[in-house]
């Protein structure tokens, strides 16, 4: 069943000669369990796809589906009350609260939809020692490097009890060895059922996904099965 659906989805910005489209009828489905890369240039409209999904921006036409409910009929409350408690992002500038530390930041979340705050500390740590970041748990963000608070936001993304997670160039600050990892954490939330769009230009993150969409000015173009993901090649082969 698909988490996430968006129909005949547009996006416009401005008017007359100084009109935009962004996104232009776009037919995206992603089931529960499902990791979907986006690819494409720069601006080709993969950041809009992504604000859209996850109730940041509203379409100019066209209707977005989150977990069966239709985002334009509901109000803006409850639309908030989705994103706080269904919907992880991690956004390309981290958005981390300079006075919070990284786990403080993490657990943010849990705290805001009424978990205690010792579990919510306990869940934080957990997701920050997946991405080798106990030790700095208790650092706050301009204390730490770009790929340190990349970590943490994708830490935050994926804690608790998401359905829906929503990526920005996850591994963009990152080395190849974090970006592993990152993609690892990002597996184990589809596993427990999350859906994943990740947006991307690294050919090799999006391997590890179920399905590639390709974008070009505002539009899907192409949609591909890639070949076995790196995550699969490394699990050991059956005894026989």
């Amino acid at each position: 069943m698909s988490f996430l659906e968006m129909r005949d989805v547009s996006k416009t910005y401005g008017a007359g000669h100084t009109e935009v489209h962004a996104l232009q009828d776009i037919n995206l489905s992603v089931d529960a369990g499902a990791l979907v890369a986006v690819m494409g240039a720069s601006g080709s409209g993969k950041s809009t796809l992504l604000t859209i999904a996850g109730s940041l921006e509203h379409p100019t036409s066209g209707d977005v589906y989150v977990g069966g409910a239709l985002l334009s009929k509901m109000s803006r409350n409850d639309q908030a009350r989705l994103r706080r408690r269904s919907i992880g992002y991690v956004f390309q500038d981290f958005n981390l609260l300079a006075g919070l530390s990284a786990v403080e930041n993490v657990a943010l979340p849990l705290e805001l939809d009424g978990i205690p705050a010792r579990k919510a500390h306990t869940a934080g740590m957990a997701a920050l020692e997946e991405l080798g970041l106990a030790d700095r748990a208790s650092h706050y963000p301009d204390e730490l490097s770009g790929g340190e608070r990349q970590r943490v936001s994708i830490a935050r993304a994926v804690v608790g009890e998401r359905h829906l997670l929503l990526a920005d160039e996850p591994s963009g600050a990152l080395d190849s060895a974090n970006g592993e990892a990152v993609m690892r954490l990002v597996l184990g939330a589809c596993r427990r059922g999350v859906a994943a769009v990740v947006v991307t230009h690294d050919a090799q993150l999006a391997s590890w996904a179920d399905r590639v969409v390709f974008l070009r000015d505002g539009r899907v173009v192409d949609q591909t099965m890639p070949p076995p993901s790196p995550e699969s090649l490394l699990e050991p082969a059956p005894h026989t």
